[in-house]
C-alpha cells in the first residue's frame, strides 16, 4: 500500500500503510475522537502488545487484559473498554472468516457492492463506515473493485468528507470544516 497521512505520527503512519489490520483497527475506532487520534491507536496498541498486531494476537488476549491495553494512558480511545470489545471481536471475526489475513476481505473482489457487504459485516462496521472504508481503500491505497464509485456513495466524491479524504494538515483542516458545517445544518 503507498504511504498514508492519517495519524501525522511517522511511525503510526508507516504502520497504517503497512498493516492492513492497523488500518481497519483505526476505521473501527473512528467515532468520537479525533480521526488522527483514532488513526494513531493502532500504534499505539502494537507498542503495548506483547506480539505483532494481528488478529492471532489480538485474540490470543483475553477481554480484560485487552481492556487494559486500551485504558493505559494515553487511553487509546474515551471509551476503551467498548473499544477494546470491538477490536476483539474484529479480530476473532477476521480469524474465522479470513484466516486472519485482512486482506482477503478485498484481495478477490471484483465487485465493490461485495467488499461493501463484506464491511458491513465485520464487528464495529455499519453501512456508512463500510462506505467510508471503501472509499480510503479506493482514493488511497488504489483498491479500486468495480462499481466503488457507486458503493461507496457521497464518500466516493472529491468533497472532503470523511477520512478517506485526508493526506495531509491541510486535507484534515478541509474535513473538519465539512464535518462543522454539516453538525450546525442539522
Amino acid at each position: 500500500m503507498p504511504q498514508l497521512t492519517l495519524a501525522f505520527n511517522d511511525e503510526a503512519d508507516t504502520l497504517l500503510s503497512e498493516n492492513p489490520f492497523a488500518l481497519l483497527i483505526g476505521m473501527l475506532l473512528d467515532q468520537q475522537i479525533p480521526m488522527e487520534r483514532a488513526f494513531l491507536a493502532p500504534h499505539r496498541l502494537a507498542t503495548r502488545l506483547n506480539g505483532p498486531l494481528t488478529p492471532a494476537t489480538i485474540v490470543s488476549y483475553d477481554q480484560e487484559a485487552l481492556t487494559d491495553l486500551f485504558r493505559i494512558t494515553p487511553a487509546l480511545h474515551r471509551f476503551p473498554k467498548a473499544m477494546a470489545e470491538r477490536v476483539h471481536l474484529l479480530a476473532q471475526a477476521l480469524n474465522e472468516q479470513y484466516d486472519g489475513d485482512t486482506t482477503q476481505i478485498w484481495a478477490d473482489v471484483t465487485d465493490a457492492k461485495e467488499l461493501r457487504s463484506r464491511l458491513e459485516n465485520l464487528p464495529g462496521f455499519g453501512v456508512q463506515k463500510a462506505q467510508i472504508f471503501l472509499a480510503l481503500l479506493a482514493k488511497q491505497c488504489d483498491i479500486t473493485p468495480g462499481g466503488w464509485t457507486d458503493a461507496a456513495g457521497v464518500y466516493s466524491d472529491n468533497e472532503f468528507r470523511s477520512i478517506a479524504d485526508v493526506t495531509d494538515e491541510a486535507s484534515l483542516a478541509h474535513v473538519r470544516a465539512f464535518k462543522q458545517a454539516a453538525k450546525k445544518a442539522r
